[in-house]
């Protein structure tokens, strides 16, 4: 069977199809029996099975992950998919009510597998967008994503940032890896500092140095949550990078709150982020490893927040992973005022909900606490989840009562 269009060929081992045939947008290196043509890292290929049938087409990446499927069945022209798919998360985002939204001007309008359009990540911060491309084929395309952003004429956008996590995309590739925060190494740039909103909240994101494209965006209903448990509280928000849920907890009327982080940087954003929402409040910052601080702190605070990086970053760590969210919650649960609220996070894609769930326990457990989980948590709705690549559902988290 052939194809109209000449692209480089990728021919499938027998029986290696059925997850492709699936719908499943990772092809892995493991699975490719033979290439036709000249193939280059981020070249547009088509993909076949053994008995020759047209399967669909991707990005080439030449290590674990050999194609990022962009379309199934028929291959299509590379740039109409890229256009049709982009279209499509902008209709999506209209769906969840985000278009046009003073109060809420910054959020993920392309989410990789989420949105078909695997390697590629768009965040919007008013009227500029952040394109992080995680594959050498999107990197390929940023010019051509860009022009079409920009012509969406419901979206606003002026500007447009390409940021390439080039140094990661082999790791990446060969791991599956997820969004781990700092895992990330890009290109270094000078810092750009945009601001924008979240539910009437305004917040500044270092969107060419910071993690991620800038910001969490993937939190901002749990921020919410969070906000609802604050009032009177004494807040604790380890991990905080640059203050989100400290600002929410104070928006919630927290009586007072603490940021800590490592990250210099970060902790002066999350000074100027606090600042500009409340100019008289009683916020302390402070630059520290939140390990060890957790393990100095005075058993004052009744609502901690743990959002820490993800310490699963490929399979290898996954136990060592597992055992630092059990060590991080032990810390917490040992130092949280009886009738306290501990809110806790994994970003580790690697890291089930289940497996989380089960180094809770443990922590709960040799903390001596009796503790009651009274709400699971997930990524923001505009960090969507294919039901052909559950992967992509990575941030998890629990809000737990503790006596």
């Amino acid at each position: 069977m052939s194809s109209k269009f000449p692209y480089p060929i990728v021919i499938l081992k027998q029986g290696r199809d059925v997850s492709v045939r699936r719908r499943h947008p990772w092809v892995f290196s493991g699975a490719v029996a033979d290439r036709q043509g000249t193939l280059q890292r981020g070249c547009f290929v088509e993909v076949r099975a053994k008995d020759g049938s047209v399967l669909g087409c991707g990005h080439w990446g030449t290590k674990g992950i050999a194609v990022r499927m962009l379309a199934f069945g028929p291959v299509q022209e590379e740039s109409a998919i890229i256009r049709e798919r982009l279209q499509a998360a902008v209709r999506a985002r209209a769906t969840l009510g985000l278009l046009g939204r003073t109060e809420t001007t910054g959020y993920r309008l392309v989410h990789a597998e989420g949105d078909g359009l695997p390697g590629l990540v768009v965040d919007l911060y008013s009227d500029v967008a952040v394109i992080q491309c995680h594959s050498a084929g999107m990197w390929r395309l940023r010019e051509e994503i860009a022009s079409c952003i920009k012509a969406s004429e419901v979206l606003g956008i002026k500007d447009a940032i390409f940021r390439r996590v080039e140094a990661q995309i082999d790791q990446a590739d060969e791991d599956g890896a997820g969004e781990g925060k700092r895992s990330e190494l890009d290109i270094p740039e000078p810092s750009r500092v945009v601001a924008f909103s979240e539910n009437g909240l305004r917040f500044m994101a270092d969107v060419t140095s910071g993690q991620k494209t800038g910001f969490f965006l993937d939190q901002r209903i749990n921020r919410m949550k969070v906000r609802d448990y604050s009032r009177g509280k004494h807040v604790l928000n380890a991990f905080c990078y640059t203050g989100a849920f400290s600002v929410y907890a104070f928006a919630g009327g927290a009586e007072s709150v603490v940021s800590v982080d490592a990250s210099k940087s970060a902790i002066d954003l999350c000074r100027q982020n606090v600042v500009t929402n409340f100019a008289a409040v009683d916020h302390h910052s402070e630059v520290a490893d939140c390990f060890s601080y957790l393990t100095q702190i005075p058993d004052t605070f009744d609502l901690i927040v743990l959002d820490p990086p993800a310490f699963a970053k490929h399979q290898r760590a996954i136990q060592r992973g597992l055992r630092g969210y059990e060590t991080i919650n032990a810390l917490a649960l040992k130092k949280i005022k009886p009738g306290g609220t501990l809110v806790s996070f994994s970003c580790s894609q690697l890291v089930s909900r289940e497996m989380f769930r089960d180094s809770v326990m443990r922590a709960a457990a040799q903390a001596g606490r009796f503790v009651r989980i009274v709400d699971s948590l997930h990524q923001a709705p505009c960090h969507p989840t294919s039901v052909f690549h559950p992967e992509g559902e990575y941030l998890k988290g629990l809000i737990m009562l503790v006596e």
